[in-house]
């Protein structure tokens, strides 16, 4: 008979350690494997996604304002991962999107993910963290993982307390930055944390008994929003909230109890209580959220915070690498008993779309290899109150992980990456990330160039700014069989080519239970869905490369031939007449 009487350790060396896999985490993990180091995703639950994951069903929010703010979305890695959530989960299946995520990240090979696994110590010396340890409950493992540098979006921020990094909790006073929105004194309190519930009607009359510890709401003035609330049962609500007023990570469990309670009390109401509750009759309980959704915690405090000026003034940084455009919106912290003291559960304060994200807003300001995306990341209260949404913080992460490239290939520190910010920029635009107010640069090549098309102006395909930006679409309008070209000075090596997309941006694909609206569950209309890749040789078109079914916006293929001419032609959308080409470039 076999015994153990120590616990089982393994060792990971890598370049990039990420804690947390939540949409940050996730971006991050994703965009530094594929710029080519090594890297460790460490999470401390079964399934990627944190809040959008199946284990809390939030829906992706981001400066496109669920698609109110058109041609705002977040592209990218982002942008990747919803696409093949569309192509692939047409029943809006939170199940099926745990898998994707899954799937993205074991496809790469400079990933080692570590799932139910949990970080509990760090070493630390000089102001650098030598490694992080994990313990990961369903293999009883300590996992320590030895990097050059580690990156938290965990959203709690775990590495703080384990390493010294400063951070901030709470709300900052109105004159230590100068802020209209935030209170006049400074306090602890934060935004707190929602438990949802997911309702499926049947053909027959469904009854709900509440356990003896649900709350009871005889009145609909009891409940946020009155007798409104009730209009949309298959999932709810956001403000089932609780936890400002209390410690947002200490006081989690004892807040899930509470939360709980409230949801069945509210179940409750709509059943058996509330005027309306005949509309509720076929209706029963289908899910119950047991992990709260959180939205604010410890902040990190960076070389810069990120504060309300900087976003009311679009945060036009000369190192802006991530974007955000969701309002201010900053929830009560009484959060549910927010209707007991007749305040609102959240104000929406006003903020444009786009508004830049500093690069030093991404790294600590104290440990040297630490870096943060997410709602962690450095900013005030109030500011943080817009970036906290899933779409800027996947926004954030790519950034961060695509930094973390360039400082593990350059052997050099995260705030140095500053002085390579050019170099981060080009390449999260080269990887279809947006940046506002920065231009994608192509080779000379590519530039000098005679670009030709079938029809309509081709040269927006190499202006260097891939969506429409206000009333300019920036692309190369198109239908089927029609073709855009390159043709070159001489025969020359041409190693990859590059396309990007229409993906409906003014479309909204983010998936969602909690809106009635024109989210769309299939791929958007006017994406390309079959096409080819022609070359010149010796004058003669050759077809390189024939896709089908494509349904990515950013599209690159390998070609590493001799060509005089390179060629795109369209031969079916996804049903529309029309598409668009926003980039197509060649190296």
């Amino acid at each position: 008979m076999r015994k153990d009487n120590r616990l089982k350790k393994q060792q990971h060396n890598i370049d990039f350690c990420v804690i947390g896999g939540g949409m940050a985490g996730i971006c991050a993990a994703i965009s530094a494997a594929r710029n080519g180091i090594k890297v460790a995703l460490m999470h401390d639950r079964p399934v990627l996604g944190g809040n959008s994951s199946s284990e809390c069903r939030v829906h992706i929010c981001g400066a496109d304002r669920h698609n109110r703010i058109k041609n705002m979305r977040e592209t990218g890695v982002l942008e990747e991962l919803q696409l093949e959530n569309l192509y692939r989960n047409h029943n809006k299946s939170y199940s099926i999107w745990d898998l994707i995520l899954y799937e993205k990240i074991m496809a790469e090979p400079n990933i080692t993910l570590l799932l139910n696994c949990s970080c509990i110590n760090a070493e630390v010396k000089n102001n650098h963290i030598l490694s992080v340890s994990g313990w990961q409950t369903t293999t009883q493992t300590i996992h320590q993982v030895k990097a050059k540098i580690f990156a938290d979006c965990s959203g709690d921020g775990i590495l703080a307390p384990l390493t010294g990094a400063q951070f901030r909790m709470g709300r900052e006073a109105r004159n230590e930055f100068n802020e209209s929105h935030a209170p006049e004194t400074a306090d602890n309190k934060t935004m707190g944390m929602s438990c949802l519930f997911m309702a499926k009607k049947y053909r027959t009359p469904q009854k709900f008994e509440p356990p003896p510890y649900a709350y009871i709401f005889n009145k609909c003035e009891e409940i946020p929003y009155g007798r409104n609330a009730h209009q949309w049962i298959e999932m709810g609500y956001w403000w089932v909230e609780l936890g400002g007023e209390h410690h947002s990570i200490y006081d989690t469990e004892k807040l899930r109890d509470e939360l709980l309670k409230i949801v069945l009390g509210i179940w409750d109401h709509i059943k058996n209580r509330c005027p309306d509750r005949e509309k509720a009759e076929n209706w029963a309980l289908d899910w119950l959220q047991f992990l709260p959704a959180k939205r604010e915690s410890r902040r990190y405090i960076g070389e810069y915070v990120l504060t309300q000026n900087d976003i009311e003034s679009e945060g036009r940084f000369e190192d802006i690498v991530a974007y955000g455009g969701w309002a201010m919106d900053d929830h009560n912290p009484a959060g549910f008993y927010s209707v007991s003291i007749n305040a609102p559960c959240t104000i929406f304060y006003p903020a444009p779309s786009p508004y830049g994200i500093s690069y030093r807003c991404l790294y600590s300001k104290n440990i040297k290899n630490l870096m943060f995306a997410g709602r962690n990341a450095s900013c005030t209260h109030i500011a943080m109150s817009s970036t906290r949404v899933m779409g800027t913080c996947s926004s954030m992460g790519q950034a961060a992980g695509t930094a973390a490239a360039i400082a593990v290939k350059n052997s050099i520190l995260p705030c140095d990456v500053k002085k390579h910010i050019d170099a981060l920029q080009q390449t999260l635009l080269y990887d279809d990330a947006y940046i506002p107010w920065v231009k994608q640069r192509f080779s000379r090549n590519c530039i000098e160039a005679k670009l030709t098309s079938s029809s309509g102006n081709p040269e927006p395909v190499r202006d260097g700014i891939n969506r429409p930006v206000g009333n300019d679409p920036h692309c190369w309008q198109c239908s089927e069989n029609d073709w855009i070209e390159y043709q070159l000075n001489k025969v020359n090596p041409v190693n990859r080519i590059t396309l990007i997309l229409d993906s409906g941006l003014d479309k909204l694909i983010a998936m969602s239970h909690l809106q009635k609206d024109n989210q769309l569950t299939n791929m958007p209309e006017t994406m390309p869905r079959n096409f080819r890749i022609e070359g010149k040789i010796k004058n003669k078109w050759h077809i390189l490369s024939r896709v089908e079914n494509n349904h990515q916006r950013l599209f690159r293929c390998e070609i590493n031939k001799e060509l005089s001419g390179i060629r795109f032609v369209l031969e079916k959308t996804y049903g529309s007449k029309k598409s668009r080409v926003y980039a197509f470039y060649f190296e």
